[in-house]
């Protein structure tokens, strides 16, 4: 509403399609129907906005007169879009984010498998079955996404856990990440990271030398 005036109409001639408008500084303003921008006749005491121009005659006159409900309204909505605006805009930067961090994530966990080939604590095996069920879990998802939005037969959510916790849970972190699938499911969520501390656990136990001989040297 910069540089425009509020007041409320004083008086209105119906029958010669003109009135005047009281400002806040208590000054009175002529306007003309034709400035009225509402699809209806003026009232009298009803609250407008309006700007000062002048008539041919070089007279002031009120120009643009609308309601003021309306051009608050208006002004809402516009206010209210802006904020929906910078709400998507910071959870689309919060979602990138997020992405960065969950595959940095995958790639450490990769990397430090790699290392422990290198440090001959596990075999290549290891890093192949991570690798593969991080593929099919990955697969999976993304089937089970297609079906979602085609109305298909869908994957149980017990399979994509049973794989998680087999060793696929970065490829389901992928998943849920970049194809946005099961990411906004509180209840799939927590079990998903149940699945991974279980597999962690479980490799960490058998790294550190428990269970079946340390699983036969790690392979």
């Amino acid at each position: 509403m910069a540089n425009r005036q509020q007041g409320h109409i004083r008086k209105w001639q119906d029958d010669k399609g003109f009135g005047f408008i009281d400002t806040e500084n208590g000054e009175s303003v002529f306007f003309h129907i034709n400035e009225f921008k509402a699809r209806r006749r003026p009232e009298v005491g009803e609250q407008v906005v309006f700007t000062i121009g002048r008539d041919n005659q070089g007279r002031l006159q009120a120009k643009d007169v609308q309601e003021l409900q309306f051009v608050q309204q208006k002004m809402a909505q516009k206010n209210q879009q802006i904020r929906q605006r910078n709400a998507k805009r910071s959870a689309q930067a919060d979602f990138e984010a997020g992405q960065k961090k969950r595959l940095f994530l995958g790639a450490g966990f990769y990397a430090v498998l790699i290392l422990l080939v290198v440090t001959h604590k596990i075999s290549w095996l290891v890093v192949a079955w991570y690798a593969a069920l991080g593929v099919i879990t990955y697969v999976m998802y993304a089937k089970d996404k297609a079906a979602a939005q085609n109305g298909d037969w869908r994957t149980p959510e017990s399979t994509l856990h049973v794989l998680s916790t087999l060793g696929g849970w970065v490829g389901a972190m992928v998943a849920q990440t970049y194809l946005r699938h099961k990411s906004q499911k509180p209840e799939f969520r927590l079990t998903y990271y149940l699945t991974v501390i279980i597999n962690m656990a479980g490799f960490l136990f058998v790294l550190s030398g428990g269970g079946l001989e340390s699983l036969k040297g790690i392979l």
